[in-house]
């Protein structure tokens, strides 16, 4: 009886807090589908009524700003950052798993401290760097330091490398001394063995990358200065009206409802490997 209760009790906790959790965007949702005059009522409606209308994203889809082209560059720039990333994080997360040469503990220690350093510290050195090879203004100045997985939206590439390393340590030995014995080069080990199996982990390691990179305002705020290059966090902020019309921010509220879509979506499919990812990450056996 009291384990029945207990239960109960953790399921009404966790409900409240998925609740809490759910319910910005709940109202976040149902607002964009209200009329522009009464969507910020007091309280709060919840849900949709009979009053609900596309009125907020017609006078988005209507509008001068070119918020079709914001979505094909946020597509295009987190799309190659997080196929750059993760190929690049994986293959050094194996090297420092599998792989003998000198200093690697040491050159792994040197890459957990670089964790502790802001991003924020790098970027004049980056933007002088970009400025340099001609790429300010354009996405390859947020999709070449992220390809190299030095640099990723929100956080250092060292996350990824961390992340598949303690993977591939929890992969049996055997495996690789039986791919030896038949006389297998680290490539083929690698390609054949490792990352078929490592499958779940780069899943979850992509859709975090493909998440941060499409809601990164900071970067490309920096380094994307016209209309033709602006993404969407960036872009959004051109519809906001600076008297603060509330037709204005309805169309904000549309717009930013149509962003967090696909990402929400991708998040609920795949949330299974990313918390698969994440508690394989910290066992080894």
């Amino acid at each position: 009886m009291i384990s029945r209760l207990r239960t109960a009790l953790i399921y009404v906790v966790l409900g409240l807090g998925a609740l809490v959790m759910v319910a910005p965007f709940l109202w976040m949702f149902t607002t964009s589908f209200r009329p522009v005059a009464e969507a910020f009522t007091l309280p709060p409606r919840w849900l949709p009524g009979l009053d609900s209308s596309l009125e907020s994203y017609r006078r988005l889809l209507a509008s001068d700003v070119p918020i079709g082209r914001f979505f094909w560059n946020s597509t295009v720039l987190a799309t190659t950052v997080t196929l750059g990333y993760v190929a690049t994080t994986t293959i050094a997360g194996y090297a420092f798993a599998r792989l003998r040469f000198p200093f690697k503990n040491a050159l792994f220690a040197l890459l957990l401290v670089s964790l502790m350093v802001p991003i924020q510290t790098t970027l004049v050195p980056l933007f002088l760097l970009m400025r340099w090879l001609g790429l300010v203004d354009s996405q390859w100045s947020i999709i070449v330091p992220g390809l190299t997985g030095a640099f990723a939206p929100g956080m250092s590439g060292v996350f990824g490398i961390f992340l598949m390393r303690q993977f591939f340590l929890t992969l049996p030995k055997e495996l690789f001394e039986a791919a030896r014995v038949d006389n297998a080069g680290h490539f083929r080990t690698f390609w054949s063995i490792a990352v078929p199996l490592a499958g779940p982990q780069i899943a979850a390691l992509s859709v975090i990358i493909f998440t941060m990179t499409w809601n990164d305002y900071f970067m490309p705020l920096i380094f994307l200065n016209s209309v033709d290059q602006m993404v969407l966090p960036v872009g959004i902020m051109s519809i906001r009206d600076p008297v603060g019309n509330s037709s204005a921010t309805s169309e904000v509220i549309a717009a930013v409802s149509l962003s967090i879509l696909p990402v929400l979506l991708v998040f609920l499919v795949a949330q299974r490997w990313i918390i698969d990812s994440f508690v394989r990450a910290g066992v080894k056996g």
